[in-house]
C-alpha cells in the first residue's frame, strides 16, 4: 500500500484577471496559503502557463517549477480538458465548443480538430519536460447526442463513433508512450467516455493501450447513480488520477438525473463543496489506498452555492483529514508467537 499525495488544487476555476489569481507566482502562493501542497494546471490559460514554451523549453519548465517550489507548491499534472474536448466534436456542438479553440481555427472543424490534437501532444511533451507522469483530459464526443435513443439508434452507429474516436486518439496515446506520460480521461457526462462500459469500448479499440487511463471523479458518478466504490474495485489498475469533488442527487416527482433544463442550483443533481454533498469520501480514500494509488488527491471546486475561495480553503483541510498514512505493520503483530514449518505442521496434526 502507498499513501496518497495531497492536498492539491485544480486551478482552472480560480484563474482570473485580479490578484492573486492572475499570475503563476501569486496563485501558487495563494494555494499554499490555503493549505495545498500541489496544483493541477490548466494548460490553456496563458495568465498562468505558456504551453508552447513548456513544450519546447526545459529551461522554462524548470523556471515555473522553481517559482512554485519556492512557494511550497508542486505541479501535479497538466490539464487539456478544453483541447481534448475538441479532438472529437459532433456537429451539433460546433458553435458551443468553438470558443475553446484558438481564434485562427474557429469555424473550421477540420482545422480545429488538428489544432486540438497538436495541443494535447504539446501538453504531453511539456509534461515530460516537467517530470510529470500523468496528464488530465477529456475524450471528446461523437456519439453523445444519441445517449438516450429516440428514435432508436441505427445499427452500427455507436460502433462507428467509437472506431473513429479511437482512430483520432491512437496517435496521441502513442506520443504519450514516447513521453512516458499517462493520458487520464475524466469519465464525464458529455464525453463519449462517460462510464465504465464506454471506457471499456474505447480501450478495446485502442488495443488496451497502456497509456489510456482514467481520471476518477466520484461527483459525476453520483449524478449518474453509478456505484462509485465498486467502480474502484473494477478499474483501480487504470485509475491514475483523482479529482476530489462532491455532489448530491435528490430526485423528486418533478425531475431526476436529467435536471429538467434547470440551472445548477435548481437541479436534482448538483455539484457541492467538499463535505456538503453525498459522496462517501471515507470509502473512496480507503479503497484507493488499499489498491496502492499513489497519485495526488486534487480538489476541483465546483459548487452551486458556496464561494470558491471558501470551498478551496475548506477543501484542503477536508482532503488532509481523509488521507490515510499507511501502516507498516499488522495490528495483531503483538500477538505473534513466532513459529517455523515444523511447528506449523504440529499445529495441523501432520507430525
Amino acid at each position: 500500500m502507498k499513501t496518497i499525495k495531497g492536498p492539491a488544487l485544480f486551478l482552472a476555476q480560480f484563474a482570473g484577471e485580479t490578484a492573486p489569481f492572475n499570475s503563476w507566482d501569486s496563485i501558487t502562493r495563494w494555494a499554499a496559503d490555503c493549505g495545498y501542497k500541489g496544483v493541477q494546471v490548466p494548460s490553456w490559460d496563458g495568465r498562468l502557463f505558456d504551453l508552447e514554451k513548456a513544450a519546447t523549453s526545459k529551461a522554462y519548465c524548470d523556471e515555473i517549477t522553481g517559482v512554485a517550489a519556492a512557494n511550497g507548491i508542486a505541479i501535479t499534472e497538466l490539464s487539456t480538458h478544453l483541447q481534448g474536448q475538441l479532438v472529437a466534436v459532433h456537429p451539433a456542438y460546433d458553435t458551443a465548443f468553438d470558443g475553446f479553440a484558438a481564434e485562427a481555427v474557429r469555424g473550421n472543424p477540420k482545422a480545429r480538430q488538428e489544432w486540438a490534437v497538436d495541443q494535447v501532444k504539446k501538453a504531453l511533451t511539456a509534461s515530460r519536460n516537467l517530470g510529470l507522469s500523468a496528464h488530465a483530459s477529456f475524450s471528446g464526443a461523437l456519439a453523445w447526442p444519441y445517449i438516450y435513443p429516440w428514435p432508436q439508434r441505427p445499427a452500427g452507429l455507436v460502433e462507428e463513433a467509437f472506431d473513429e474516436l479511437a482512430r483520432r486518439w491512437r496517435p496521441i496515446l502513442d506520443h504519450a508512450e514516447d513521453c512516458g506520460v499517462d493520458v487520464c480521461y475524466e469519465i464525464h457526462p458529455g464525453e463519449d467516455l462517460h462510464d465504465g462500459i464506454s471506457f471499456e469500448m474505447f480501450l478495446e479499440r485502442v488495443g488496451n493501450h497502456p497509456r489510456a487511463n482514467m481520471l476518477y471523479d466520484p461527483s459525476h458518478y453520483v449524478l449518474q447513480h453509478l456505484d462509485y466504490l465498486d467502480h474502484i474495485d473494477i478499474y483501480h489498475e487504470r485509475i491514475r488520477m483523482f479529482h476530489v469533488k462532491d455532489a448530491e442527487l435528490n430526485p423528486t416527482g418533478r425531475q431526476g438525473v436529467y435536471g429538467g433544463f434547470q440551472s445548477w442550483v435548481n437541479r436534482a443533481g448538483r455539484f457541492r463543496s467538499l463535505g456538503d454533498g453525498q459522496v462517501d469520501f471515507g470509502g473512496i480514500f480507503s479503497k484507493l489506498t488499499q489498491y496502492g494509488f499513489d497519485g495526488w488527491a486534487v480538489v476541483e471546486w465546483e459548487c452551486c452555492l458556496k464561494h470558491p475561495e471558501d470551498g478551496a480553503r475548506e477543501g484542503a483541510d477536508f482532503v488532509r483529514a481523509h488521507m490515510i498514512r499507511v501502516t507498516e505493520k499488522a495490528f495483531d503483530d503483538f500477538a505473534g508467537a513466532g513459529t517455523d514449518r515444523a511447528a506449523n505442521r504440529r499445529m495441523l496434526g501432520l507430525d
